[in-house]
This record gives C-alpha cells, structure tokens and sequence, in this order.
C-alpha cells in the first residue's frame, strides 16, 4: 500500500515539474521580451574575440562563480523572503520634468540628464544620445515577475523625444535592456552600439541589422566628431537560465575634442578601471555603478567604497552614482549606496553629484549644488 502511494506521489512530483519545465520552454520561446539567441554562424565570429571562449565571453578573471540548480533556488529563494528595511522610498521620486522642444533644439555645453537607475539622456556636440534607455516599470520579462521601479514618471516620456542619434548599451539584463523601451524608440533611433551579441536581441524586436554596431572591449567607433569606445567591466549577461553570458557585457567612454565622459556600465571592482582611466582618462565625469550589491555576488557588483576608489582609478574629476534610485534588485536599504559612497568619496578627496531624477547635469561643470534629496524618503 505504502508503496503504491509513494509511487503515485513520485508521478505527480515527475509530472509537476515536467509541465514547469514545459511552461518555461513555452514562455522563453514564444514571448517576445527574452530577446533572441545567439546563432551558431556568429558564434564563429565572435570566436576572433578574446574574451569569448567555449562557446560563452568570459571576464579577465574567473568570475562569477556559475551557480548549479539547487545554489539558483536557494539565492532566489533568500532574496524572495528576505525583508529589507527601507527597501523602497516611501513614496515615488520627485522626477523634474523637460520640455520636449527643448530638448529637440538644445545647442549648449555638454549636459546629462538622469531618468533614475542607470538611464540617462546625453547632449553634447549636437547629438542626442541615450544610455541603457530601460523605461519600463518592472525589471523583468513580464510586469508580474517585479517590483515596480521608483518613479512613475520620467523627465521626458520616450514618445515626446525627437530623433536620437545613438543609444549605447552596457549588456542585456532587464533593469538596462527593456523591450517595450526598445518598441518604443527603434524607429527614431540612427544607430545603437553594443557589445558584441546584444544585436540578436534587437533584431529580434524589430531593429534594421545595419543600425547596429557591435564592439568588443577596447575597440572604437565614430559617431561624427564623437569618440565611442566599448570598454571592458567585470559582470556577466543572459536573459534566461541557457543564455548566460552568450552576449558580451562593457562599460562605455564617450569622447569629443571638449568634452570626456565614462559610463561603467554594471561592474564589479577590478583592475580594469585603472586601465581605462590610463588610456582614455582623465574624465569630466564618470557615472559610476553604485547599488545592487551584496557580499553573496561581490565579483559582479561593487560596494560603495569600491566605486569611490574605482572613480579614483578611472582618473574620475568628479563622479555619479548610478544603479540606485530605480528599483530594488538587492537586499540593502535603498540610501545605503549614497550614503556610504559619500563617506569614502570624502576621505579619498573625490567630488560626488547626486543630482535629482530629471535636473540637468553640465559635464564641464565644477560647482556641486546637489543636496541630499533622498533623506528621509
């Protein structure tokens, strides 16, 4: 009798996780936001590339650690029941808004403007450029996979924006590569540059291939009289389980003859800020990864104190955190990146902007009036 029971309890068991696993081919094929899949003729292009080795790219050291099935449950796991005091703002960010014409017909000095997160519209020299434009609300291939982001609203909504020129890239997680966000601006956008394989993904929503270009780490392009550089970062990629770091991940240097910006993309701390900051430095301003992190993926992710020594090293005259301030991907409080970044940015002497979402940022710009706007949010 035992026997029986056991046996019928092991077909169910068998059979629940056939039709998850089922579920899980079905969604990942069929819905449109996990992007393409790298192909096995542009696998053998990428194979010129040093970084891209058995199949997958790889970072300078080996990290991160793959996780096997069980170490995946039990992170998502303690991520999912952990409470995090102060997780969230109590109330949706202040966002100042932009006026579209503006926008379309600004001629002055370099400026930034930060939608939250890791997002920003750059106008320098003419162009209008954006930065892992990720516009959606949840980070994550469908809204109920999510926490929805911080701000409701944005600086200026995708649909009021003109012709931008080109957007950058820095890889293809959900809080940076979005999909309605790519719906949205593929048919104002003149060219994207990525990493190498990230183009799959945008061909797949709908991007012609000849406005895309794909960098390795250290290779440069032009965009006019601009400078693009795709510089290397210490992270991985993927947008489902089987498609873990088939596209390169970088961080981003943005050069004219005035002007010197760094954009680090999502990196843990390592020697290749010191590498950057020799060959293409110093900056007027680096936006620098600063939130997310935790001591269970510190090869991924840099903590505050990192990032203010990695802004010394990228030879930084004054740094951005970004990463923060767009959801909630960690379990820190939500201030804590700010807070301790400007502790140690202090002691090491290295000037930091905290501007609020959608207040203009002049990259020449000496003078820090930004204020402590998050405290007590």
């Amino acid at each position: 009798m035992m026997k029986r029971i056991l046996k019928k309890i092991t077909i169910i068991v068998l059979a629940i996780i056939g039709l998850a696993i089922a579920f899980y081919f079905l969604f990942t094929n069929f819905y449109p936001s996990f992007g393409g899949d790298v192909s096995k003729a542009r696998k053998l292009v990428y194979q010129k590339s040093p970084q891209f080795k058995q199949g997958i790219f790889h970072n300078s050291k080996a990290v991160p650690k793959d996780l096997n099935f069980s170490e995946t449950l039990k992170l998502s796991y303690t991520f999912l029941t952990t409470n995090v005091p102060n997780g969230r703002p109590k109330k949706d960010l202040k966002v100042h808004k932009l006026d579209s014409a503006a926008v379309a017909n600004y001629t002055k000095e370099a400026r930034l403007v930060w939608y939250g997160h890791s997002t920003f519209l750059v106008q320098l020299k003419g162009k209008t450029i954006l930065l892992d434009p990720m516009l959606g609300q949840v980070a994550a291939p469908h809204p109920l996979l999510g926490e929805n982001r911080f701000n409701k609203s944005f600086p200026l909504a995708v649909e009021k924006l003109g012709t931008i020129d080109a957007v950058l890239f820095s890889h293809d997680h959900y809080d940076h590569l979005d999909y309605e966000t790519i719906l949205k601006i593929k048919d104002k956008t003149k060219r994207f540059y990525v990493p190498l394989g990230l183009g799959v993904h945008l061909e797949a929503w709908g991007v012609p291939k000849d406005r895309i270009t794909e960098l390795d780490w250290w290779q440069e392009t032009q965009l006019e009289e601009l400078t693009l550089v795709c510089t290397p970062a210490q992270h991985f990629s993927g947008r489902k389980f089987n498609t873990t770091r088939s596209t390169l991940w970088s961080s981003w240097v943005i050069q004219s003859k005035d002007e010197n910006i760094y954009f680090s993309g999502d990196s843990g701390y390592a020697s290749h800020f010191k590498e950057i900051g020799e060959k293409y430095g110093p900056f007027d301003i680096a936006l620098m990864e600063c939130g997310q992190y935790d001591k269970m993926w510190p090869d991924i992710h840099m903590m505050p104190e990192e990032t203010a020594q990695a802004g010394i090293d990228i030879k930084a005259r004054k740094i951005m955190p970004i990463h923060w301030a767009g959801f909630k991907l960690a379990l820190h409080d939500w201030t804590d990146p700010v807070t301790r970044l400007k502790i140690a940015a202090d002691k090491l002497n290295l000037p930091v902007l905290t501007p609020e979402l959608g207040t203009e940022i002049i990259v020449k710009d000496s003078i820090n009036t930004t204020t402590n706007w998050w405290k007590g949010l």
